[in-house]
């Protein structure tokens, strides 16, 4: 289509400021700094001439597309991304570069040289030569994940604006804080949002279109040991730490781990230990395509965790398990048509459509089970939560094109 695209230039701004998740806090969100860029979403759309726009007390940012069509029983679309980005990686002083027309060859990364982008360990950035590739400088991640949604959206909404001859039904905006540490949705107001289906921009290689993820639990193990004072400590001392190391030294060392599996499997992940003699947290996320898997997992963690209890007479162990997410495909298997429908506007964008599966979780996976049926969309975020994180500027304007065709295809076809 011909538009001049304001995807790469919001990107540029958006990835500048700091909105890096806190897992330790208590708070919502996670961290204050999120609401920045929360407020200048809000400003930007109501610049765009979208009225509605609006911040709210936890920091989600909501909007409206109002509907153009001349029916009057369309359903609302929601397009969705976070704003938040991974606290594995610093995301403070990010420094974009666009690589213009990218050539193929490494990328070194000017702030730390030891950090090169090849085609070698990035085998999709090949097929980018040509493109104008975005990376960070070398110190942080880039924070196309989930900016790249964010400036998508964001860009689908000016083409909206300015071409009132593209007939579309209701279509509400929302970004979210928090994705990254798994409370996306947890103060959503679902009434307030008011959307029937939905559409996550949080995808990576071009084409792409996820609509089944892993379901998620969290396991909590706390060991707790026997204090003694080390000088008189003989037949008496139980240090909870060397409880907590026995556990995860049991742990399978080719298989049910995230470096031994790929695909439909799944596997048991240590993510913290925290303690000291007398008491030791160790932290598991459990993850598989099939649900019911989760419980034999954690039924065989179970056991190697009380084995290594037996072995120690007077400890003892907490065991506690929390659900995160679930498989959104139990919900969208019953919808086949929320995802045919993006394959389609795909299509008749000039892409070629990959059903793909999430070896993670969306906010479309809890938004599924919330009522929003909900599968993911590409953006072009590539290698996230790293410092080699980087994204194509024209994946994200193909996306928007996705979204401008999407739009159109759910004013037809409801």
């Amino acid at each position: 289509m011909s538009y001049s695209y304001s995807v790469e230039e919001r990107f540029l701004r958006y990835v500048q400021i700091d909105t890096t998740a806190d897992p330790n806090a208590t708070s919502f969100p996670s961290s204050e700094k999120q609401k920045d860029l929360a407020r200048l979403l809000v400003d930007e759309l109501q610049d765009l001439g979208v009225v509605d726009a609006e911040m709210d007390e936890w920091g989600y940012v909501f909007a409206t597309l109002p509907s153009n069509s001349d029916r009057t029983d369309l359903p609302t679309i929601c397009f969705c991304s976070h704003m938040d980005t991974a606290p594995d990686c610093s995301g403070t002083n990010v420094k974009p570069i666009v690589h213009r027309k990218y050539n193929g060859a490494p990328i070194i990364l000017p702030d730390d040289s030891t950090q090169i982008i090849t085609t070698e360990k990035h085998r999709y950035l090949a097929s980018k030569i040509g493109d104008d590739i975005i990376t960070a400088s070398g110190l942080t991640l880039l924070g196309a994940d989930d900016k790249a949604g964010i400036a998508i959206i964001m860009d689908f909404a000016q083409y909206i604006q300015q071409n009132p001859h593209v007939k579309h039904g209701p279509i509400r905006i929302l970004f979210t804080p928090d994705e990254e540490v798994g409370r996306g949705v947890e103060k959503l107001d679902m009434k307030r949002l008011n959307a029937d289906y939905g559409y996550t921009l949080d995808g990576g290689p071009m084409g792409d279109i996820e609509d089944e993820t892993f379901s998620a639990d969290a396991v909590k193990i706390t060991f707790h040991g026997i204090s003694a004072h080390p000088g008189y400590a003989k037949n008496k001392m139980v240090h909870s730490m060397k409880l907590a190391a026995s556990l995860i030294d049991a742990l399978p060392k080719d298989t049910w781990s995230p470096e031994t599996t790929s695909g439909r499997e799944g596997f048991v992940h240590p993510v913290s230990i925290e303690g000291g003699l007398e008491s030791t947290t160790v932290q598991f996320i459990i993850r598989d395509h099939d649900t019911s898997k989760l419980e034999i997992y954690e039924q065989r963690l179970k056991e190697m965790a009380d084995a290594v209890v037996a072995a120690h007479p007077g400890s003892s162990l907490d065991f506690e398990v929390f659900e995160q997410y679930r498989n959104m495909k139990e919900i969208l298997k019953d919808l086949p048509f929320v995802t045919d429908y993006a394959v389609e506007a795909m299509k008749k964008a000039g892409i070629e459509p990959n059903r793909a599966i999430i070896r993670g979780g969306t906010d479309g996976s809890r938004l599924s089970f919330m009522g929003l049926p909900c599968p993911n969309i590409f953006t072009g975020e590539m290698a996230i939560h790293s410092r080699h994180e980087y994204v194509s500027v024209q994946d994200m304007e193909k996306a928007v094109d996705t979204l401008v065709e999407l739009s159109q295809i759910w004013e037809k076809h409801q």
